[in-house]
């Protein structure tokens, strides 16, 4: 697109800065974008101005590429005719943040409305990267309804410890539990993590940073191929430059969030999700998104739409390679493509490239078979999230991609029984009270057991915690036993190989059934009917309620209380009460003058 095109209609950006009707508020909005050398002309010249949404800093490692991505940002929207001007995002890390990055995302997603909303921006470059980054970026997308487009940081280069794959996030949880075991020391522990982590970039395994850029794409908010290019290769400039030319072009287009994120698209990521082998985190996340988007996505989607799709990305912790090999096999555009092929994908779905989702995805295929399956010769069949429901919860989810063989024959395999399994429930209270208690000979705890976990979703937490993965206490694990059913309100980590049963809701901090259950009921699992249920008699469940809910740690910030308060459950999205009430904001009357 020609620099010199000629304005054809007049850009939200004009009522800032060449307001005929108010002079003075013009020059008043003008006169300090001066002090750093930027030209009245340029503001007055009716060209799209284009912001970019700074994700990266040294407090977020995952997205630091984008310090320097975004000159190639820069250059791709002067190139297109447009103008930058880029504005820092609240930082969320998810490994150093506590309580929780997922306290902030709620955070974030406020304070890139009012940026977005209340300032001269007529487009936006969303920079994203580490899990929390991406939701929070569309969900504010959505709701302001501005021109968007979404570009990751990309993957960190393939991890390498000892000759072996290393992979970030999933060689911590088999690390810890060769080290509980006994087989590595501190060290090795250490060094294997370290190992992981080679390069600039996000997680280089599908967890759920690759994940939610891989459902970005998915979803048509980022250009064909966007997501899975690793950070550190040259493809990933390149990739920025054309992002920021399109930024500019889809504001000439007036092509909005609202124009591509329809119930088709969110069903589309559903189903990817479960092609790649997706982070558990993904149902929240969309789930927010959905609800900001205004489209209804319900939480059995994951098992209508989703549960039958096959696994088809060979990459961990649901298979065995990394990010830099899944880019080099065709990333998610060859998993798209499949789908198509197979009939699983709409192809119809609009996207932020201008043409329909099976336009982007011509000449498309894999072209490394070990990495990215055939849809008729997949990984594993039925790779989806299973749905369940009883008296311990109304909601929470199962990823089924990451059955191991040995937990399918130990607890799924029983003549008869096959997909139902009964043990006995070790209840902690939040994540201290497990590693205090998970080596208590008095527990009991045996291969029959089934560890819970409660107070660690969006109320008792707050913010809801990946810490539903636990590993079994170590006398078990120096038997061979790496893993066993676990069942918790929070969430587990997108990089966990293991089968938890999760994001349940209502969660034990709002009255949900997991209040109720103690150390020593039976819990039945009948994966055939999505059920999970405490075998207690409802009498001695009311009885039970006068005990109360289990105490959760106290409000630590002004923040966790306003966010305590407002928040809703996992299966909802755990969005701000509210907040969905606001869409298309930008395309209703601009806001009021400030003086």
């Amino acid at each position: 697109m020609s620099a010199e095109k000629t304005p054809t209609r007049r850009l939200r950006s004009q009522d800032w800065f060449d307001n005929p009707d108010h002079i003075d508020m013009t020059a008043l909005y003008l006169e300090r974008f001066m002090n750093y050398g930027v030209t009245p002309e340029e503001l007055r010249s009716g060209k799209p101005i284009i912001g970019i949404a700074q994700s990266g800093s040294d407090l977020t490692p995952c997205n630091r590429v984008h310090v320097e991505l975004v000159k190639r940002v820069r250059d791709g929207i002067r190139d297109a005719g447009g103008i930058p001007i880029e504005f820092p995002t609240h930082p969320m890390f998810e490994n150093c943040k506590r309580p929780t990055a997922a306290l902030d995302r709620n955070l974030a997603y406020l304070s890139l409305v009012e940026v977005l909303y209340g300032y001269p921006l007529d487009g936006v470059v969303l920079t994203t990267g580490c899990d929390k980054t991406t939701p929070s970026a569309l969900m504010a997308a959505s709701t302001v309804d501005i021109p968007a487009i979404v570009l990751s940081g990309g993957p960190m280069l393939d991890g390498w410890h000892e000759g072996d794959l290393a992979g970030s996030g999933t060689v911590i949880w088999r690390m810890r539990r060769k080290f509980a075991a006994g087989e590595i020391d501190r060290e090795e522990f250490l060094q294997a993590a370290l190992d992981s982590a080679p390069s600039v970039g996000h997680c280089n395994t599908m967890g759920t940073a690759s994940t939610m850029n891989a459902l970005a794409e998915a979803l048509g908010m980022s250009l064909t191929g966007c997501g899975a290019i690793p950070a550190p290769y040259r493809e990933r400039g390149q990739m920025a430059y054309r992002t920021g030319k399109r930024a500019v072009e889809i504001v000439w287009e007036d092509l909005k969030p609202s124009d591509i994120l329809d119930r088709a698209a969110f069903l589309n990521a559903i189903r990817v999700n479960s092609a790649i082998g997706g982070s558990t985190n993904a149902q929240p996340h969309l789930a927010a998104m959905a609800k900001h988007a205004g489209v209804e996505l319900h939480p059995d989607d994951w098992q209508v739409h989703g549960f039958d799709i096959p696994l088809l990305a060979n990459v961990q912790p649901a298979g065995k390679y990394l990010g830099e090999r899944y880019h080099r096999a065709g990333g998610t555009p060859a998993i798209m493509w499949e789908l198509l092929q197979a009939g699983k994908l709409d192809g119809n779905c609009r996207t932020v490239t201008g043409k329909s989702m099976a336009e982007n995805l011509v000449g498309r295929e894999a072209t490394d078979r070990e990495v990215i399956f055939p849809f008729d010769q997949p990984l594993r069949d039925k790779a989806g999230f299973l749905v369940l429901k009883g008296n311990l919860f109304d909601f929470a989810i199962m990823k089924t991609s990451v059955i191991s063989e040995a937990f399918r024959g130990r607890y799924l395999q029983e003549p008869g029984r096959e997909g139902i399994f009964e043990g006995k429930a070790v209840v902690f209270d939040g994540s201290e009270d497990y590693h205090h208690r998970i080596n208590d000979p008095a527990l009991n705890i045996d291969e029959d057991t089934i560890l819970v976990i409660r107070g660690a979703g969006p109320l008792g937490w707050p913010g809801s915690a990946e810490v539903v993965n636990m590993q079994p206490p170590d006398h078990l694990l120096k038997r061979g036993i790496m893993s066993l059913p676990t069942i918790g309100d929070g969430r587990q980590s997108g990089t966990a190989d293991s089968p938890s049963i999760l994001n349940a809701s209502p969660e034990s901090a709002a009255g949900g059934g997991l209040a109720w259950l103690r150390t020593g009921d039976i819990i039945r699992i009948d994966l055939n009917e999505g059920r999970c249920d405490m075998l207690v008699e409802p009498e001695e469940i009311e009885r039970r309620r006068a005990d109360g809910i289990p105490p959760v740690p106290a409000d630590a910030t002004p923040w966790q209380r306003i966010y305590r308060k407002s928040v809703t459950q996992l299966s909802d999205g755990a969005v701000l009460e509210g907040a969905a009430d606001f869409r298309q904001i930008a395309t209703k009357s601009p806001p009021r003058h400030n003086h």
